[in-house]
């Protein structure tokens, strides 16, 4: 049987449309598209340097190229954080690992999975009148120290550092001065004798000259003389069956982190400050370049914990954790190491 010229023509333009059609849908049904694309994310003290690689990330345009829309809600410590995945206000969370642990303890199963801090970046530092006085941890006694939040990571910080010379918790008072101008303005009044917090905040007290620094863990050799070397500090974390029902959408969160972390290898003071809002710079642009340059070394630079960390962590917790020494805890659950793997592998 013989065809036209034009009916050959008109199967081919045809067969070329069809394939124009099929091709893009067939490519949108083979990649895997996210579970949950839109996500509310939970933080305590966002301004701070332990928390830069969420303000980058969203500043950066990472979680929009993962296809994720995040919202952020900023509280005012990691304890509160915590409690809003576990109620069910935010789906994942940038917090600090020990609470991983800590809440293993409680039956409640949650994963870090990514690293952004490998040291607490956390300072102890007390006020310049009463520094001299301080000879020890021992020397903390009766005095009023401010922390982000009780029960925070800066919290257990110290209460880590009271265990180390015999001090209860209960042997100081503990309160909560959050992480910005409000923590830098209760020691300019005297409401504290010493404060427990990180960056940019610590780095304006010690240049203003109102506190001096007792503990620093900003840096591996001030980590490793207090928590005996790499400590997971800030990670993301979500709860385990977010990443048994979600894994698509975890590898994709994981991805835009990890592309933070990358971006950091290599950036200058310079080039955070320009992402960062201004308003963290607590009205010195200068000085939040120093504080950063400061706790740069704290970042991590894989986004895995190590198995010694995570260990070290452990070990820092029961010090002072007594319920903690009578639980049965699994280091391995308490990070997820699948989706790092994946996006060293394919992130560029």
């Amino acid at each position: 049987m013989k065809f036209s010229a034009t009916l050959v023509a008109a199967a081919t333009a045809a067969a070329v449309a069809v394939a124009a059609l099929v091709g893009p849908l067939a490519g949108r049904a083979a990649a895997a598209e996210p579970e949950k694309s839109t996500l509310v994310l939970g933080v305590g003290g966002k301004s701070l340097l332990y928390y830069l690689p969420l303000t980058l990330t969203e500043r950066l345009g990472f979680f929009q190229k993962e296809g994720l829309d995040v919202t952020v809600t900023d509280f005012g410590g990691g304890s509160k954080s915590l409690q809003s995945l576990i109620g069910g206000s935010a789906d994942v969370v940038t917090g600090a690992y020990e609470h991983t642990i800590r809440m293993q303890a409680k039956g409640q199963q949650i994963r870090a999975i990514i690293e952004l801090g490998r040291f607490p970046g956390i300072v102890l530092a007390v006020r310049k009148d009463k520094a001299d006085k301080i000879k020890s941890f021992a020397d903390l006694k009766g005095m009023v120290i401010g922390v982000t939040a009780p029960g925070s990571s800066t919290n257990l910080f110290l209460d880590a550092l009271l265990a180390k010379d015999g001090l209860k918790p209960t042997d100081v008072s503990v309160i909560g001065v959050g992480a910005g101008m409000a923590a830098v303005a209760a020691v300019k009044k005297g409401e504290l004798d010493a404060i427990v917090n990180l960056d940019p905040v610590i780095t304006k007290l010690v240049r203003d000259g109102d506190v001096t620094v007792v503990a620093d863990t900003r840096t591996e050799e001030g980590s490793e003389k207090l928590l005996g070397g790499n400590n997971p500090a800030a990670i993301v974390y979500v709860k385990a069956d977010f990443i048994e029902k979600n894994p698509e959408t975890t590898q994709r969160i994981v991805n835009a982190f990890y592309r933070t972390l990358m971006w950091l290898k290599t950036a200058t003071a310079e080039d955070v400050a320009k992402t960062v809002p201004e308003q963290y710079w607590l009205g010195d642009k200068d000085l939040y370049m120093a504080a950063f340059e400061a706790s740069k070394p704290m970042y991590s630079t894989t986004g895995i914990i190590p198995e010694k960390g995570m260990k070290n962590a452990y070990d820092m917790l029961l010090e002072f954790d007594a319920p903690l020494r009578d639980a049965k805890i699994d280091l391995s659950k308490t990070f997820d190491g699948r989706f790092v793997k994946k996006a060293a592998e394919t992130v560029k």
